[in-house]
């Protein structure tokens, strides 16, 4: 097993790592088209093209914090998968543990509706991000780390799906897990989700996920029922995001609110990413991570909470999934 980095209190020391294992996504945006370049007759679509996909979105929020972070990632080789290491490097996130993958990089089309929602369509066969192998995720994985964040589609399309739940199993003896579901239904049966879902909460420390994430695993169920239900699966805390509702959370049944912050939306892309990366954050510099969550109180958590709900809201006031760095958000728990 490698090593910890452990404390006297069995818990790997604060300066630890977290690792984000999952997806980069080449998001495209519609912009206004210049016009005249194929004839007037031809009806033309330009895009500007950003990076996005939920794990790589939360490894940048989390870098951009001042967490020490690692992305483990199939990054492609073409133009996208350069895209993405400028990004995710340029933002503080460590890519030494990423895979030089030679399939192509998931390109996702975003049409926003008036609110600035984002409803997608992918380009996703055959692409880097899913064709995770045992061998990769073991040297990737290797190396001391306080937390491993996973979820998204990385976690349930075929081929590597199952190999990163293996993954989880063996990494929670030495880390804390955190999982965000983030359901795509366009790719993925949300069927798959429920089916597999008892599974990542019995493996799981946190799970966090959205309104609409709950409307497909848990139809019909509130996010207080449902938290119960989760947290019967093995999870000990559940944060589920609301939007312009806040959100709530449970820690083994205590529940706590927070309100959104009031913020101009330009478009919702990368918000959830961006509050868990916030969650994530305060719970790293709380000294929390490490374990099954041992040390953590209700003002800690209810402090993580607030900064999660603070860098969602400065990543909602600009295009795309551009989350804010530590200073504009204060960058501590209690920021």
């Amino acid at each position: 097993m490698p090593p910890t980095n452990s404390s006297r209190t069995g818990r790997p020391a604060p300066e630890a790592p977290v690792a984000v294992l999952g997806e980069c996504v080449a998001d495209a945006f519609t912009v206004p088209s210049p016009g005249g370049g194929a004839g007037p007759s031809v009806p033309t679509l330009s895009l500007e093209v950003l990076p996005g996909g939920g794990p790589a979105n939360t490894a940048v929020a989390l870098a951009r914090l001042g967490t020490p972070t690692r992305f483990l990632g199939r990054l492609s080789g073409d133009v996208f998968g350069r895209l993405f290491r400028e990004h995710l490097a340029g933002s503080g996130v460590d890519l030494t543990a990423a895979v030089e993958a030679a399939e192509p990089a998931t390109l996702a089309i975003a049409d926003l509706d008036a609110t600035g929602r984002a409803d997608y369509s992918f380009h996703a066969e055959g692409t880097a991000d899913w064709q995770w192998t045992d061998d990769e995720l073991e040297r990737a994985a290797a190396g001391a780390v306080s937390c491993l964040h996973t979820g998204s589609l990385a976690l349930v399309r075929p081929p590597g799906g199952e190999a990163v739940e293996r993954l989880l199993a063996e990494v929670r003896e030495r880390a804390t897990v955190s999982v965000d579901p983030n359901v795509r239904p366009l790719l993925v049966d949300p069927a798959v989700y429920r089916a597999r879902l008892a599974r990542w909460c019995a493996l799981a420390d946190v799970l966090r996920l959205s309104g609409d994430d709950l409307d497909h695993l848990l139809p019909g169920s509130g996010p207080e029922e449902a938290a119960d239900t989760f947290h019967g699966h093995g999870v000990r805390l559940v944060v589920i995001t609301l939007g312009g509702d806040g959100a709530l959370a449970s820690l083994d049944g205590v529940r706590l609110r927070v309100p959104a912050h009031p913020v101009t939306v330009v478009d919702t892309v990368g918000a959830g990413d961006a509050f868990t990366a916030g969650l994530l954050h305060a719970l790293h510099t709380g000294g929390v991570l490490g374990g099954r969550l041992e040390g953590l109180t209700v003002d800690l958590l209810e402090d993580a909470l607030a900064t999660g709900a603070a860098v969602a809201a400065a990543t909602c006031a600009v295009r795309g999934a551009n989350p804010p760095w530590a200073r504009r958000t204060g960058g501590s728990p209690r920021g």
